[in-house]
């Protein structure tokens, strides 16, 4: 079990507990800050400035981790690593819309990202007052609702044309998997990768796993999800397996499952 997974083994819920509660604790160590896209937010120390280096590394953190991580580096520098200001000054007026920051996301998605939130800045004060005003965190999808809410006010700045780059506006199916990741950072309070600043506002229990095929083929792999696609159907079905095994934490297994595919431990 330490060196392989038989895709036709069969666990019980102790066993597989046991299983993801070791494999995390492998995953989910200082060390695997610095090579992950957590580190950004993690260089800041107010909240304003955390949440919005979370949401914009995590927007553009999909394909190749260490591209992620150059090109999350030279995002920061644009914004001459003062997120906060730099938005409430409209640092972003002053980019060149074609200027490529990561893959198909360009300076004109950053510009349309920044002055949406900045709005929410502007009547809140941080992200986390936004959330508790609207009582996300008693929705039972914390992350869609957010997500739904934070959209209405990227559109206004647009004129009512959304900027999918920015965030999924197909909630009925999306995963969600940049956003869940997202929420990991801010919420789980462990104190080791996750930084848990957002007191109070989601409770960790109504988190959902941030699937993307890696770590849904490693669930499928191990009999915890049966759903073929990478939706937001296979992300609740996934999270209430977990829930299962750790009610209170459910999304910390998500090391696990992410972990098993980078240490290359073979899916027979």
């Amino acid at each position: 079990m330490h060196n392989s997974i038989d895709r036709n083994m069969e666990f019980d819920i102790d066993d597989m507990r046991e299983f993801l509660e070791r494999e995390a604790a492998l995953i989910n160590r200082p060390e695997f800050i610095s090579d992950d896209p957590v580190q950004f937010p993690r260089r800041f120390e107010s909240l304003a400035d955390i949440e919005i280096v979370a949401l914009l590394s995590s927007a553009i953190a999909w394909g190749n981790r260490k591209m992620i991580c150059r090109d999350a580096d030279r995002m920061l520098a644009l914004m001459e690593h003062q997120p906060y200001r730099y938005m409430m000054e409209r640092g972003y007026e002053d980019l060149d819309p074609d200027m490529n920051i990561h893959r198909t996301f360009f300076a004109r998605n950053l510009s349309n990202f920044l002055s949406g939130i900045r709005g929410i800045y502007v009547r809140h004060g941080s992200l986390a007052d936004f959330a508790r005003a609207h009582r996300v965190g008693e929705d039972v999808a914390p992350a869609w609702r957010l997500v739904e809410l934070v959209n209405a006010e990227l559109d206004k700045a647009t004129d009512g044309i959304h900027d999918s780059r920015c965030l999924p506006g197909n909630l009925a199916v999306t995963a969600l998997k940049r956003v869940n990741m997202a929420l990991r950072w801010l919420v789980r309070d462990d104190g080791i990768v996750d930084m848990g600043v957002w007191k109070g506002v989601i409770d960790k229990s109504r988190l959902y796993i941030p699937l993307d095929v890696h770590v849904g083929n490693t669930a499928r792999s191990l009999g915890l999800l049966e759903r073929r696609g990478n939706d937001r159907r296979a992300v609740e079905q996934l999270t209430g397996v977990l829930r299962t095994m750790r009610p209170a934490d459910p999304v910390y297994y998500d090391y696990a499952l992410f972990g098993i595919g980078v240490t290359g431990k073979q899916l027979d």
